[in-house]
């Protein structure tokens, strides 16, 4: 039982680390900048990749219990980013459309596009069957959770 409990939660960490690289290689071989959305998806998945590692290190439910919570913690934000990529709900200010510019100075406006993110949060820079990479992280990150969550109850049953 304790083979399956570390298969589970090295599929999961392996998994968080393997949607890191993804994101990374995208970003640097293929030349597509992440916006402030896209970074803040890569966090979690980075605390689960430590918590992976904590797992290995001891026993018990907390740590996968803390791998699943952050899986579905980029998973949300990940599905609040493609809501904002499909126009279903107004995304940061500081990284959409969205943002009003009536009653601002044109200096004032100005210095708001000079300070904007590069990168904005609503356009989607590349995508497979119809998913962007924010959809793309959401599924895997569903998936993530279950082996983070078999992974706690194969440690509970241990005791």
């Amino acid at each position: 039982m304790k083979r399956s409990r570390t298969l589970l939660v090295l599929l999961a960490a392996a998994g968080s680390a393997a949607v890191l690289l993804g994101a990374f290689g995208f970003q640097y071989l293929g030349g597509l900048p992440p916006c402030k959305l896209c970074l803040w998806q890569r966090w979690p998945h980075a605390a689960a990749v430590l918590f992976g590692a904590g797992a290995l290190a001891t026993r018990g439910p907390a740590m996968p219990l803390l791998g699943a919570l952050s899986a579905a913690t980029s998973g949300g934000i990940g599905v609040y980013h493609t809501g904002v990529e499909r126009g279903w709900w107004p995304g940061p200010d500081s990284c959409t459309a969205s943002g009003q510019i009536t009653g601002i100075s044109a200096d004032d406006l100005l210095n708001q596009i000079m300070s904007a993110e590069i990168q904005r949060c609503d356009e989607v820079l590349w995508d497979l069957f119809g998913l962007s990479m924010a959809s793309w992280n959401a599924i895997v990150s569903l998936v993530l959770v279950a082996l983070w969550l078999a992974a706690a109850a194969r440690s509970a049953r241990r005791g």
